[in-house]
């Protein structure tokens, strides 16, 4: 009988003893499980992280070669042209002839950087946003030192859809090459006034001013007029001759 007994005992403590390696077993084989699929999800993290990363790195760089080659190699090509045409009014007719060759060559040079540098920082308002977007400009502007430009602003984040943001960027950049180009103004300043329902943006100089209604449909403004009507935003001009110039831009959030 006490044999028997001992044979339960052992036979139910060594069912106690396997029981338990399983438990054991099964713990570890799940926090096994779980580590593996911890370290896989971390993997997956870092790899997104990376993919992440070199996609930011890659836009940087082409909005860098954009804006670079918009604000410095392209502005600088558009003075010198500035400058050819200047000494084109002191030549005689048949050196100008050699020089409009030249000229003409030299502005579709300016055209085509240009264009290239359009197509580079078109990403560039969904990644900076509009208020950065601009003072990349002013500061790129700045180094080329042919005028003193100050851009205020309250707010650095403007809630605008970026699409629209690019459209007020554009139309802020023709404001300024035209300045550069035709007003011989020696101060710019740029200002945005933010609130709930507009955003008001207004860029006046201090150059020679000009006759709206004479050139109303040159030196870019009708592009600019079109652009603004495609947000339906409000756009007008103010100039007086030898008194500077006054561009404006409403753009409603919400349409009224």
């Amino acid at each position: 009988m006490e044999e028997n007994n001992l044979v339960i005992i052992f036979t139910i403590t060594l069912l106690i003893v396997v029981l338990t390696m399983i438990f054991i077993y099964v713990i570890f084989i799940k926090k096994k499980t779980t580590l593996l699929i911890a370290q896989k999800e971390k993997d997956m993290r870092f790899e997104k992280e990376l993919a992440t990363s070199l996609v930011e790195i890659k836009e940087q760089t082409l909005n860098y070669i954009g804006q670079e080659l918009h604000d410095d190699l392209g502005q600088k090509l558009s003075v010198v042209r500035l400058r050819q045409n200047q000494l084109l009014t002191k030549l005689k007719n048949t050196e100008k002839d050699e020089l409009n060759e030249l000229n003409e060559l030299l502005g579709e040079c300016i055209q085509d950087i240009r264009n290239l540098s359009k197509t580079l920082i078109t990403e560039q308002i969904i990644h900076f946003g509009l208020t950065e977007s601009i003072e990349r400009e002013v500061r790129r502007i700045q180094k080329l030192k042919l005028l003193r430009i100050e851009f205020i602003t309250q707010k650095q984040d403007i809630d605008i859809a970026p699409k629209h943001g690019l459209i007020l960027f554009r139309i802020i950049q023709e404001s300024i090459n035209n300045i550069l180009k035709h007003s011989r103004a020696k101060n710019v300043i740029i200002r945005i006034d933010d609130d709930d329902k507009k955003v008001c943006i207004c860029i006046s100089d201090n150059g020679k001013g000009f006759d709206t209604n004479s050139i109303r449909d040159g030196s870019g403004l009708k592009n600019m007029e079109l652009r603004a009507k495609l947000i339906h935003a409000e756009f007008s001009i103010q100039s007086e001759r030898d008194k500077g110039t006054q561009t404006s831009i409403t753009y409603y959030k919400h349409l009224p």
